[in-house]
């Protein structure tokens, strides 16, 4: 056996009538699609629940399975202490899974668990399965900082493992949607939030999960969801099967969207093995670097001889004269497996040269950006460089002077200032853009009193 049926569903807590108290039937039709999904769940009778949460335990680096036999919760944080669930861990299927990652050199396992009690993200779908009386086991995963990939191919072994033990097996990719829908909403409002849940909703109900990936860690940011990682695993698992995808339901009435959708799989689907063409992507990397241009070339000695000696690279010899006669700020990002690992860089120059300007920025995108861990050497064949040099900056006096494929822009108030660099994945209007820097600045997307400038930047990749 392998995995028959996925769900992808969120894990409102107001939903349960203990909590919610008659406001759950604001969400009527997340509540019916919850159930129509949980009763055809129950149907295939499964070996085994693969529950992911964005709640459970989560690191930057490692993403955590919950060990032991046995685990508990209720939903006493939200005034039910009465409302709990009880499971038993396949606690096989957890140690097959953590060997396998360990074998692979995927940072996922069982180690630093903090809080054994099921989290809301666990436990929201399983009540919805307490009245089949299912004899099924439940293994919990949770999510981490690690690249998209990395869950995508966490979900791949997720699979394996299922075919190796003969486990009927059963995904539930807990997580809701966007938390900015409305202005009166956990986060506050974002324009960028349903355009985010609207993309998401049709890539899940057409099955082309491939088009998860796309998102960028920063859009993710913005919008404030915590759901994508959890349907990225559940990808992952899917990885090479054939499924039927349904839409069951999308509503957002307290500011976040709440999205259910089903896969049944029909067998396998060679076509669809999205993570060998992930794979390939990553071992063709070195073979691509090697036309690059001597801007690219350049970012890569200086982080590689930085982290391979701990010394900073002299300047070589041979760079083309633009590089060594002028002067401008530079940003260096580094991509492993298609997927955003790191990325620093200055609004104005702070180096005698722009060459000069990318061995510096190099360095700090591999070791000093705080989203990410510090590029292990063992990294350094993996990554993939890109290098923008920005133009001199130009006041913008109205919106309409952006252009998010040709600018970059620049939003200040104060001594805040955020940036962003033009032509990026999933932003597609200015007013995302700039929503975006503002964000980044630590102002308020709503705040109009700020200045605007833009920027053209020479990409090399």
């Amino acid at each position: 056996m392998s995995v028959v049926y996925a769900i992808a569903v969120p894990h409102p807590p107001l939903i349960v009538p203990e909590v919610g108290r008659g406001q759950e039937r604001m969400i009527q039709n997340t509540i019916d699609g919850y159930r129509e999904v949980s009763r055809r769940l129950a149907e295939f009778d499964p070996d085994t629940i693969i529950v992911i949460s964005p709640h459970t335990v989560m690191y930057t680096d490692y993403i955590h399975i919950s060990p032991g036999d046995s685990a508990r919760g209720d939903l006493a944080r939200f005034r039910a202490p009465q409302v709990t669930v009880e499971v038993e861990y396949d606690a096989d299927f957890v140690h097959k899974l953590s060997e396998l990652c360990e074998a692979e050199g995927l940072a996922a396992g069982t180690l630093g668990e903090r809080n054994k009690d099921l989290d809301h993200g666990t436990l929201i779908p399983l009540y919805f399965l307490q009245e089949y009386k299912l004899k099924a086991k439940v293994v919990r995963i949770g999510i981490s900082g690690l690249p998209f990939t990395d869950h995508y191919r966490l979900g791949e072994l997720i699979a394996q493992v299922s075919d190796r033990l003969d486990r009927k097996t059963v995904i539930i990719a807990s997580g809701d949607l966007s938390h900015k829908l409305t202005h009166d909403g956990p986060y506050g409002y974002s324009e960028v939030g349903a355009q985010f849940d609207s993309r998401v909703m049709e890539v899940l109900s057409s099955g082309e999960f491939i088009k998860l990936l796309d998102f960028t860690p920063e859009y993710c940011e913005t919008v404030a969801e915590c759901g994508l990682r959890s349907f990225i695993m559940m990808a992952g698992a899917l990885d090479g099967r054939e499924v039927h995808p349904e839409f069951h339901s999308y509503e957002g009435p307290f500011g976040v969207g709440y999205g259910i959708c089903s896969f049944d799989v029909k067998g396998l689907g060679p076509d669809r093995s999205y993570g060998q063409s992930l794979m390939s992507e990553s071992n063709q990397v070195q073979q691509i670097e090697s036309g690059k241009n001597p801007y690219v070339q350049l970012a890569r000695l200086s982080l590689e001889t930085f982290i391979r000696t701990g010394r900073r690279a002299p300047l070589p010899e041979g760079l083309p004269a633009e590089m060594l006669d002028r002067r401008a700020g530079a940003f260096v990002t580094l991509y492993k497996n298609g997927q955003l690992r790191g990325c620093i860089g200055t609004i104005e120059p702070t180096c005698s040269s722009v060459a000069e300007e990318i061995m510096q920025n190099a360095i700090s995108s591999g070791t000093a950006d705080s989203r990410f861990n510090r590029v292990s050497e063992a990294e350094l064949e993996e990554l993939e460089y890109s290098v923008d040099v920005l133009s001199e900056r130009e006041p913008v006096e109205l919106i309409s002077q952006l252009d998010v494929k040709r600018y970059g822009v620049v939003v200040s108030k104060g001594f805040r200032r955020g940036l962003l660099l033009p032509n990026l994945e999933g932003v597609d209007t200015p007013e995302v853009q700039v929503a975006i820097a503002k964000q980044k600045a630590g102002i308020r997307v709503d705040d109009n009193k700020v200045q605007i400038e833009r920027f053209e930047v020479v990409r090399h990749k």
